[in-house]
């Protein structure tokens, strides 16, 4: 045995060593605690700290702790119970210029977080939290798409100077847009480049009248079907988009069926403020400005608007006269990214249009240089009240003049948009434009809440499973194989130790499932144990000395050991990349825990195995 590399003794020690101390973050468990975010009028500082405090002192409440963390403030507590109550009274101190919203607050000491060590994230499981079903409404898809299919033919037609008397969608969803020319040789002219410029619809002429001729363009199935599974994908990515954005946790966003979408945000109990976060759009328009100043406050004054325009504020209430017609929308943005105006140095949000909407604002800016534009932020959240014991949603539509300017040269699809009153502001707004509207509204059809309580008791329960399954296989094996069975345990304990470690440092989420994992994991690394074990038995039947016959075992043992872990690692991997939610936790954990076992089982048991035996005389073994 006296063979054994040092180098090994070293690889070894160094990875338990790691291990113990990257492991060392699940000791610290989190604590309740109130996370407070700065909406668009709002600011996250000293000021907002002083006044939760004096709020939880007016309620009553006892924080163990409030700090300021970057753009947002933590407030800490005892236990749920109290954390309830607080979020209660911070709510109704610091009213709707802030996001309030429960959360779990780190207590690993700085030590550690200053070298990447970290606690496990829970899952919905195990930590709580909101659980949502989702329904797109793809009826509206079709209302989109034929509104868009008679705004482009009315465009177009224009465009290529063919005389008609109207283009409109028809009344009943579906069947498309009704186009109107003055005479048959308009109809055939229109249904040729109408032909050419949208494939996707199917023309038919309809029954002439008079100087009537019509034309029925009905969206293509095919082309329905491609929009309804890409609105699903669009929504996914504006959901994950938003949900990160706005700093939740470990979230889980995925299809289901065909026109459904699951959200599961662990961590959050207040069903109100994660309908909030799902349901929140924000985007920009960009229209024409109507009129003079002077008629803008006159029309504010005396409520009195023209007909083919639309009053708008700014932030500190001043009015402005808009066109009721839209150049462009956050839908044709491509991308976003906050910036600085280059003459001005104010922040800005630096905006790529796609194609459609660069040729419209090229349009309009060629032909109205010195003329205004306005900018209108628009924001959509659905507040959820409980009136009567019955739920009540409503959706609060905010449209604020984020700028209003004239026009001083022709752009088309990369320009600025300014008016933003701080670098933070510009930022959150890129984020959320870049995350996009939802390509279609979406309904929630189940909810469900999961408890910190009850958390807590899927905590208790994995712990306790965790730990019998584990003195379990500790008393077997050194009750059956002695010596050589407590060096078994002690890999076994270590074994354990950095599967969570490693298991930390990637990131995984620990769930119910992924506790299943780990005590499979427990139980399956004692096998190569049990191989080495009964290999240094028949090497000592065969009359090899025991040096020999532990040297042997190890040897001849590790062909069977990594045959039979490469099976395993298989059918990990398939569970991994195939899988999702839960059957993909189970198979992360299992994936480590093997590739950590051949390890500890193997190496770790050698290296202990050295040091008992490799120096001495031996007549038998323990084992």
């Amino acid at each position: 045995m006296s063979d054994f590399p040092r180098w090994k003794y070293a690889l070894v020690a160094i990875v338990l060593v790691l291990g113990i101390v990257y492991a060392l973050p699940n000791v610290f468990l989190p604590v309740p605690a109130v996370q407070i975010t700065a909406n668009r009028n709002g600011t996250v500082d000293q000021a907002l700290e002083q006044k939760v405090s004096d709020a939880l002192k007016k309620a009553s409440v006892a924080s163990t702790g409030i700090e300021l963390n970057g753009d947002h403030l933590l407030a800490s507590f005892a236990n749920p119970d109290v954390q309830k109550s607080a979020s209660d009274a911070i709510k109704a101190a610091l009213g709707d210029d802030y996001t309030v919203a429960f959360n779990l607050k780190s207590t690993v000491p700085h030590w550690l977080t200053t070298i990447g060590a970290k606690s496990m994230p829970l899952g919905l499981d195990l930590q709580g939290g909101v659980h949502f079903l989702m329904q797109v409404d793809q009826d509206d898809v079709i209302d989109k798409q034929e509104t868009r299919y008679a705004d482009d033919i009315r465009s177009l037609l224009r465009e290529k100077n063919i005389r008609y008397d109207s283009v409109v969608r028809n009344a009943q969803r579906g069947q498309g847009v009704s186009v109107v020319l003055k005479s048959a040789e308009d109809r055939t002219a229109a249904a040729n480049v109408i032909a050419a410029d949208y494939p996707d619809l199917t023309l038919t002429d309809g029954p002439a009248t008079g100087d009537r001729f019509p034309i029925n363009a009905v969206v293509r199935p095919d082309k329905l079907r491609e929009l309804s599974v890409n609105t699903i994908r669009q929504n996914l990515g504006t959901l994950r988009n938003r949900i990160n954005a706005l700093g939740v946790s470990e979230p889980i966003i995925q299809q289901q069926g065909e026109s459904r979408i699951v959200v599961e945000l662990a961590g959050v109990q207040d069903t109100a403020e994660a309908k909030k976060i799902i349901g929140a759009t924000a985007t920009l328009e960009y229209r024409s400005g109507y009129g003079t100043p002077q008629q803008a406050i006159d029309a504010a004054r005396s409520g009195i608007v023209p007909p083919d325009a639309r009053l708008y504020k700014d932030r500190d209430g001043r009015p402005y006269l808009l066109s009721k017609n839209i150049i462009v929308t956050g839908d044709q943005l491509v991308d976003a990214s906050s910036s600085f105006d280059q003459q001005s140095g104010s922040p800005a949000v630096s905006v790529t249009l796609n194609t459609a909407g660069a040729k419209k604002m090229l349009d309009f800016t060629t032909g109205n240089v010195g003329k205004p534009m306005g900018v209108v932020y628009v924001e959509r959240v659905v507040d959820t009240k409980v009136v009567d014991g019955k739920e009540v949603r409503t959706p609060k539509i905010t449209e604020e003049v984020i700028n209003y300017a004239t026009i001083n040269g022709v752009f088309g699809k990369n320009f600025q948009t300014t008016g933003l009153r701080s670098p933070k502001e510009a930022s959150e707004l890129a984020l959320l434009l870049k995350g996009g509207s939802l390509a279609a509204p979406v309904d929630i059809v189940e909810e469900r809440v999961i408890g910190p309580s009850l958390g807590q008791d899927n905590i208790a329960k994995g712990l306790r499973a965790v730990t019998l399954g584990l003195a379990l296989v500790l008393l077997a094996a050194a009750f059956y194989y002695k010596l050589f069975g407590l060096v078994a345990d002690v890999a076994l304990f270590f074994n354990l130790v950095i599967l969570i470690a490693v298991m930390s440092a990637v990131g995984v989420t620990l769930t119910m499932p992924g506790i299943a994992g780990i005590v499979l994991t427990l139980g399956m690394a004692i096998d190569a144990n049990v191989l080495i074990c009964e290999r240094i038995r028949e090497e000592l039947r065969n009359g090899s000395s025991p040096h020999a016959a532990i040297r042997a075992g190890y040897d001849k043992a590790w062909a069977t050991i990594l045959d039979a872990n490469v099976t395993h690692l298989i059918a990990a991997l398939a569970l991994t990349t195939m899988g999702s939610g839960p059957i993909k936790g189970f198979g992360v954990t299992l994936l480590i825990g093997i590739l950590t076992s051949m390890f500890t089982s193997v190496t770790v048991t050698h290296a202990i195995t050295a040091l008992i035996h490799g120096h001495r005389k031996l007549k038998t073994l323990s084992v």
